[in-house]
């Protein structure tokens, strides 16, 4: 069995839900990262900003947007400095703007990712993996990326089998 880690990025609070705003209490990545490690087991490692976006959400995805334009790495609060224990890596995280959170890309591009496979799994609402699964090719070369699973947001709690399912055939 291989050794596992489910590194993501999620946001708790307002988030777009089926055309509306909704507070979240668990973001949707986090639900997710959770449904892969209990599934096939694994480490979690939550990427997390120092600074924190907007509460906001149309704040907080135009920030978003902003970083994404100006090819931004925002400093994170803590970083894992190795892949040495692990052989698969799913990399977790809602789509905005067509692709990962910049936070995730800051922590990837840190690391030694020869022979690694790594799988992506994007929540959205609409935009599905968008541009992920090629960024992933990009940030982590020297790994193996594989089939990415895109899940709709506001279906996340209740897609807990086809996250196992996908998570399990992925090792």
């Amino acid at each position: 069995m291989s050794r596992n880690l489910i590194l993501y990025y999620s946001r708790r609070g307002e988030n777009y839900w089926n055309g509306s705003i909704r507070n979240l209490e668990r973001g949707n990545t986090e639900i997710a990262a959770e449904y892969i490690r209990k599934a096939v087991g694994g480490d979690l490692f939550q990427v997390e900003t120092v600074k924190e976006y907007d509460a906001s959400y149309y704040a907080c995805i135009e920030d978003a947007r902003q970083e994404l334009r100006a090819k931004a790495r925002p400093a994170l609060k803590r970083y894992l400095d190795s892949l040495a224990d692990y052989d698969t890596v799913f990399v977790c995280g809602p789509c905005w703007w067509g692709t990962f959170p910049m936070g995730v890309f800051t922590q990837l591009e840190r690391l030694d990712w020869s022979g690694k496979k790594v799988f992506p799994l994007m929540t959205h609402e609409g935009s599905g993996l968008g541009s992920c699964e090629r960024d992933l090719r990009k940030s982590c070369a020297g790994a193996t990326v594989g089939r990415g699973l895109a899940v709709h947001g506001a279906d996340t709690a209740r897609s807990e089998k086809i996250i196992a399912d996908w998570a399990k055939k992925s090792i």
